[in-house]
This record gives structure tokens, sequence and C-alpha cells, in this order.
């Protein structure tokens, strides 16, 4: 019989939690027991899970034991504050926050790209932020046969990369201008309905977000490409869900949209829609819900003969979160390393 695991879920009530528990029902992640984690918000809430109806308990140093999986979608402190004493207690963490991506000893994974990344883990594997995945995801594959030398990419991330209280704020305001009235802006600085905010996560002094300079770094180590030269623009646009990405890409030598279509139709968890004499292309409306990663537009970079541009989307809370870690998880078990 195959073996199954205790799990514990913590920032389980949060989006990606519940995004979590869902997949992790319908790919029958081999679950002995579930422990549902949260802040003392949420403690005591009751929560259906498959089969299971459990109690939300909140989330201490002392949650962890007899635990084999801990799955932690919460704040960086909140990371930084209770990882050590899950991994203490023998857990294997899989981490969605920005606490450990960048730790030299802990990998930074996405299976399709760098899985055996995971074969020297020390109890910590940290999962990208959700516009990195889908990027690195779909240049992988063509960086194997034609490496990348620079990457330029400007995302259009929805609201739901921010939280549940962002999502009631764009229906809030999005009512009220419809109303004719004005809207307030709570958790952005800016009103979101009907606007474009060219500002996600706090400004550095470069000029640079730190969401910019996740995607920098983040996809310089998955890639194992200290090198690379990147950059990125990220922009909050009214959108529930699924995060759109702009990419231009040059490459290592002259490659045609035909030849980059080929590679990614057979890509793993990529699915190509671009024909557009019919408007086929990716959107988030249809992103939104699936697990793959959605790439059209493909066409050659006309300001550099090495360049292809590209337009790529997927649904954060899935591939760019959830779905990540489960199949991280999936990859462990495979590979027995928990």
């Amino acid at each position: 019989m195959a073996k199954s695991y205790n799990v514990a879920v913590v920032g389980a009530t949060g989006l990606v939690g519940q995004e979590f528990l869902k997949i992790a029902t319908q790919r029958s992640l081999p679950i002995k027991e579930l422990r549902l984690l949260a802040s003392s918000r949420s403690a005591g809430r009751r929560l259906t899970v498959g089969e299971w109806e459990l109690e939300v308990e909140e989330a201490n140093s002392k949650s962890f034991y007899g635990v084999d999986l801990a799955f932690f979608s919460a704040s960086t402190e909140v990371s930084k504050q209770l990882v050590p004493a899950a991994v203490k207690a023998g857990a294997i963490v899989i981490d969605d926050s920005a606490a450990w991506r960048m730790e030299p000893d802990v990998p930074l994974v996405v299976p399709e790209v760098n899985a055996g990344d995971l074969e020297g883990h020390k109890g910590i594997i940290s999962i990208p932020n959700c516009p990195t995945t889908p990027l690195v995801q779909t240049l992988w594959p063509i960086h194997t046969l034609n490496p990348v030398k620079r990457i330029i990419v400007d995302t259009y991330q929805s609201v739901s990369g921010h939280g549940g209280r962002a999502l009631q704020e764009l229906t809030t305001q999005t009512r009220a201008v419809l109303d004719g009235n004005s809207a307030t802006a709570h958790v952005f600085p800016h009103q979101i309905a009907f606007n474009l905010l060219p500002h996600v996560d706090v400004f550095l002094g470069s000029g640079y977000t730190k969401e910019e300079w996740k995607i920098i770094n983040e996809s310089k180590k998955i890639m194992h490409e200290p090198d690379l030269a990147i950059s990125a623009t990220c922009v909050r646009v009214p959108v529930y869900v699924g995060h759109s990405e702009a990419v231009h890409v040059e490459f290592s030598r002259p490659i045609t949209p035909e030849e980059v279509q080929t590679i990614l139709r057979e890509a793993p968890g990529v699915t190509v829609q671009d024909e557009t004499s019919v408007n086929l292309y990716p959107t988030p409306w249809v992103a939104a819900g699936k697990d793959d990663t959605f790439v059209g537009r493909i066409r050659q970079d006309a300001s550099h003969p090495l360049g292809i541009a590209m337009w790529i989307v997927s649904d954060n809370l899935r591939k760019g979160a959830a779905l990540n870690a489960i199949q991280i998880a999936e990859e462990l078990v495979a590979r027995r390393l928990i």
C-alpha cells in the first residue's frame, strides 16, 4: 500500500490555502492526517476538505508535532517565525513566502525546471513568487536548446495576488464607480477599479519595486543563470484571478516563432494558444481555474534579430502558488526524499 503523510497547512483559510486544499483533493495527495492552521482570527472555523470536516487551529511553534509535510502560505514574518519550529519538529516545509527563497541552501523550485534541486534540501523548500513561475516554466524548455541572454518582462497582475481584502476592494470600488460614486482606496494606494497601478509591493532605492526584484533574482536562481540579464515592470490590474506577462527574450542564436511554438507544445504544463486569425490568445479569464500556463502572441521581436516576443498567462493562485507546492510534494514522494 502506498505511504500516506501527516500534512499541516498554514494559512488554510487564505486564498492560496483554500486553493491548496481544493487541489490536494483533486490530485489525491496521499494524506493520512490533515491539520489546518491559521492566525487567531480564523481559529475555530470549520472547513470541509474532501471527506474531512476539520476545525482550524491557531498556528504556533507547537503545531507541527508528528507532521511530515507542512505547507506555508502566510506572511514572510509568520514563515520566519514558525518554519524553523516545523523543521525542528521533523516536518519538511514547502513555503510560499519570500522568507527563504534567496537563502543559498534552500531550493527554490518549479518542478518542470529544476526538480533536481530538491535532492539536497535541508528541510525547507521555497516556491517562487507567482509571476516568476510561469516565466521560467515557459522559457526553460527553449533555454535548454538555445540559451536565453536577456529578458524584459512586464507583468499585469490580478488583485488576488494581494489577498482576499484586495478582491473585496475591487468589487466595492467597481460597484461604487458604476453607481456614479467615488471609490475609496484602503488596500492599494490608489483606486484599482477601472485603473492600472505600476506598483506591486514596496519601492526600493533603485526605483524598482520589491516584486520586480523578486522576479529578477528568483529567475536567475531557478534557471541556474546568475549572470542572466533581466528587467521587470510589475503592474496591478483590475482582474480578479490570473497574472499576465508581456515578455521579450533575446536568445543566443536566431530562432523562429514556429520553432518556439513547436518547443512549447511539447513542454510540460504549457498550453499554446496562438492563432491570431481567429483571435486565439491567452486571457486571465480563461486561465483562471486551470493548471497550465498559457502562451500566445509568439512573434519575432521587431527590435532585435535574436529576439522573440510572447504573451504568458497563468492562474496565480494555482500554478503561481498552490499547484506548484503540491507538485513539489509529489516530486518529494516520487524521489523518496520524504
